[in-house]
């Protein structure tokens, strides 16, 4: 029986499980969550994730939560094409990347909390204002993470996409959306370019989803 991803085209979270899958060649059913109408929090969907939170993975009768776990998950259950490299030491520097990305910048900056910023203030432009500052302080900090790596053909860990690339896909998309200004970011900028011209990567991307529309 395939997996069943409970998502939303535009969450980042979300975004990352489907690369993840479609990279591993992983077929799944998918089960859009409307976040803006509140899906997420009603009944039906909190049985399957107390948090009110997506991604939910249900695979082989469990539902999977947190995409961290699922996207180890996935990288344990299905290790070739492998997402995260032999080499130990590399291998934690891609997980302190992406854990920059999951930990610090991505869940000050997603709908809930803007929201409870602007009520907080209410300032209309309070939200975006919010996202940019953060997006740039944690950007400031991935680029220097990766600088000195110099990966192959755009790539931030090695000559081919990483789970790091998984989480800045997203993040990126983010950035753009709230006007952060990317020129300081030479790195990041030319591997989310790598990264969006793997067909797999970019069949993942918001505009394609079925509930984009």
């Amino acid at each position: 029986m395939k997996p069943v991803l409970y998502g939303y085209f535009r969450s980042g979270t979300t975004w990352r499980v489907r690369a993840a899958l479609n990279y591993k060649g992983v077929a799944y059913d998918y089960v859009p969550v409307n976040l803006v109408k509140g899906e997420q929090s009603q009944a039906g969907f909190k049985a399957r994730n107390p948090q009110g939170l997506v991604p939910a993975l249900e695979v082989e009768g469990a539902t999977l939560t947190q995409s961290p776990a699922i996207l180890e998950w996935i990288e344990e259950t299905w290790p070739q094409p492998a997402l995260l490299p032999g080499d130990p030491m590399l291998r934690a520097k891609v997980r302190a990347f992406c854990a920059a990305i999951g930990c610090d910048i991505h869940p000050i900056q997603n709908l809930r909390v803007l929201k409870k910023v602007k009520a907080l203030t209410g300032a209309e432009e309070a939200g975006p204002d919010w996202a940019r500052h953060w997006i740039t302080l944690g950007f400031e900090a991935l680029e220097e993470m990766v600088s000195p790596l110099d990966g192959a053909g755009g790539f931030l860990f090695g000559e081919g996409p990483s789970m790091a690339e998984i989480y800045l896909m997203p993040q990126m998309f983010n950035a753009e959306r709230f006007g952060v200004d990317l020129e300081p970011f030479p790195k990041l900028v030319a591997a989310n370019a790598a990264a969006q011209a793997v067909p797999e990567f970019a069949a993942a991307h918001p505009s394609r989803q079925p509930d984009a529309g």
